[in-house]
């Protein structure tokens, strides 16, 4: 009775370790996260909500459309969301389009009210 025990305790043991390694050879890196991550946001999106202005004007010299959306926003959305006044100024004078509403039904100066962003409705006021 005690070796069918030892027995039935040495082959549990296996199988939960094999288990183990198998799903541990299917876990997903940080590294595929922050890659679909970065896939989903544009880099003219990600630059503006950094405030990134040098990036912003180079991207857009490379023709990076500036009233397309990514994950629901524009990039001046993000500027507005994050008070990127700056980076607001370079979009508007570009040609950005601040009536376009996110995929919230939210315009980039709605979007700067629920911020507080002080600096970004100020542009926005004088550009109206």
């Amino acid at each position: 009775m005690k070796n069918s025990i030892k027995i039935f305790f040495f082959l549990s043991l296996f199988v939960v370790v094999g288990t183990y390694a198998n799903i541990s050879n299917k876990t997903i890196s940080s590294e595929q996260i922050t890659s679909t991550f970065k896939e989903e946001i544009s880099s003219l999106c990600k630059a503006a909500m950094q405030g990134d202005v040098e990036k912003v004007r180079s991207l857009i010299a490379l023709g990076e459309e500036l009233n397309k959306k990514s994950l629901g926003l524009t990039p001046a959305m993000y500027a507005a969301r994050y008070n990127r006044a700056e980076v607001l100024k370079v979009l508007l004078l570009n040609g950005a389009n601040l009536n376009i509403k996110s995929d919230k039904g939210y315009t980039a100066k709605e979007y700067a009210t629920m911020s507080n962003a002080t600096d970004v409705l100020a542009v926005i006021d004088k550009n109206s």
